[in-house]
């Protein structure tokens, strides 16, 4: 019986222990580029799911229509080239033709419309958020304010020069890397603070621009949208897995375009409300002025 305790209780300490090494691993990285490979990421929003069906039933109709015009020109040629037909015929109209090559594509666009409509409306038709974020480009930063808690933060590439690097992989940008969890792979990806969101709630990002046009993209989520000095504009996801995913800067804005990566990491409801504890006693104090006209 104590051998059996023992073993009992060792066996308890190790199925604790790899929870707690589960719980504190960090999350996978799921939304990058794969140097050689091609298509689109993994889908993490119903958004992308729906952008990326959309794209597969296009792509089926533009191969059937290829290959359907490919045969036509090669019976063409085959059938009424100058040996087989010397003498060409002559006629002017073929009404039959000519309607069924004006109507068929009508019902193929409209057949593609009743698709790709929905899809377009769903991302414009911005929904209620559980969670909205601000999102202001910079050259060449982002600033993310959590709209409903109080507080914003800066988000810088690693190895950037407001992260002491040149915006090149030495060893101690590859140690930044490695102490913020990502390796050197994630190098141009990664920034040293990310936008931290739990999975399955509505995020409603409000985005514009300090200086120039920027654009928030983030390719696993198929959102993308300018930020234009200016004006407000918005975008909303509700992500569906927990993991680590990238983007970028799409709008050319400045010589340092290349080096404005954009990283967010979805968790769970728990790990974001220990982020959110955290984020708010550190971050508290740096919400940006807001500028009040004075009124008379």
């Amino acid at each position: 019986m104590t051998i059996r305790s023992g073993l009992l209780s060792v066996l308890a300490m190790v199925g604790a222990a790899g929870a707690a090494l589960a719980q504190d691993a960090a999350p996978a990285i799921i939304g990058r580029p794969v140097n050689g490979l091609m298509g689109f990421q993994p889908a993490a929003t119903e958004l992308a799911r729906d952008q990326q069906g959309l794209d597969h039933m296009l792509l089926i109709i533009c191969v059937v229509i290829v290959l359907f015009v490919s045969a036509l020109l090669v019976v063409a040629m085959l059938r009424f080239n100058k040996t087989r037909n010397p003498v060409p015929a002559k006629f002017t109209h073929n009404s039959p033709l000519e309607i069924t090559w004006t109507v068929v594509p009508i019902v193929i666009l409209v057949f593609i419309g009743a698709f790709s409509l929905p899809v377009l409306f769903k991302q414009q038709e911005i929904p209620k958020g559980d969670i909205t974020i601000k999102v202001t480009g910079n050259q060449w930063y982002w600033n993310y304010e959590y709209v409903d808690d109080g507080f914003a933060f800066d988000s810088f590439m690693i190895g950037s020069p407001p992260t002491g690097g040149d915006y090149r992989l030495t060893p101690e940008v590859e140690k930044q890397l490695v102490e913020a969890g990502y390796s050197r792979d994630e190098f141009l990806l990664a920034t040293d603070t990310a936008i931290v969101i739990p999975v399955g709630k509505t995020i409603v990002m409000q985005l514009t621009g300090a200086d120039v046009i920027h654009s928030w993209t983030i390719p696993a989520f198929a959102v993308k949208q300018d930020a234009v000095p200016g004006r407000l504009a918005q975008l909303w996801f509700k992500p569906e897995k927990e993991g680590i995913f990238f983007g970028q800067c799409s709008e050319l804005c400045g010589i340092a375009h290349a080096y404005m990566p954009i990283t967010v990491k979805v968790v769970s409801e728990a790990e974001y409300a220990t982020w959110l504890k955290g984020a708010k006693a550190e971050y508290a104090g740096d919400m940006p002025a807001v500028q009040v006209a004075a009124t008379e």
